[in-house]
């Protein structure tokens, strides 16, 4: 069974807005290797409409550092899938999840290979709260925000964890591994 695997960008006083976080080469290469040890990725519609706008290639919409360069590479050819009741039609290496999210999940759970990434906030707490994500790894910027979004905001269950890595990844940022104690 491959695991299902949440990785989010927090700041130190928890908030995951895509733009708190302090964009960097160290961050970006970590990403990357993330992405190539997983067979796809798992967004909701409105990260997955956010990263195709980014990181589709070639990317038109703004410059990137060259640096940037091999992340980018890595995003645009990964595996996607996406849940959306709103989207009709997806493309870029992606297909549309249907039907009840807990079975669409757990059919692609069952699929041999290394993994699945989850990314974003709104299809995380749907997954938490069905039980479903395996390991949870925040990324902790060295900043304060001092405002959301939060992660979880609304869980209705405690969801306990085993430390199972941390690792200092350079640049302030601090890399946290956890997996769910069954």
């Amino acid at each position: 069974m491959r695991p299902l695997r949440y990785t989010i960008n927090v700041t130190v006083d928890g908030c995951c807005d895509h733009m708190a976080g302090i964009p960097c080469e160290e961050l970006h290469r970590y990403a990357a290797a993330g992405i190539e040890r997983s067979d796809a990725m798992l967004f909701g519609r409105v990260t997955y409409q956010m990263m195709e706008t980014a990181w589709r290639l070639p990317i038109t919409s703004w410059t990137i550092p060259e640096w940037m360069e091999p992340f980018a590479r890595t995003m645009d050819a990964a595996k996607k899938y996406v849940v959306s009741r709103t989207l009709k039609q997806v493309d870029w290496n992606t297909e549309l999840l249907h039907g009840d999210l807990a079975e669409a999940v757990q059919r692609l759970k069952q699929e041999p290979g290394k993994g699945i990434a989850v990314a974003g906030t709104q299809l995380a707490l749907a997954l938490t709260e069905l039980g479903l994500i395996d390991e949870y790894e925040f990324i902790i910027h060295p900043r304060i925000a001092g405002h959301g979004p939060t992660l979880f905001a609304g869980l209705t269950k405690y969801v306990d964890l085993q430390l199972v890595d941390h690792q200092d990844i350079g640049a302030g940022l601090v890399v946290m591994k956890y997996a769910v104690k069954r």
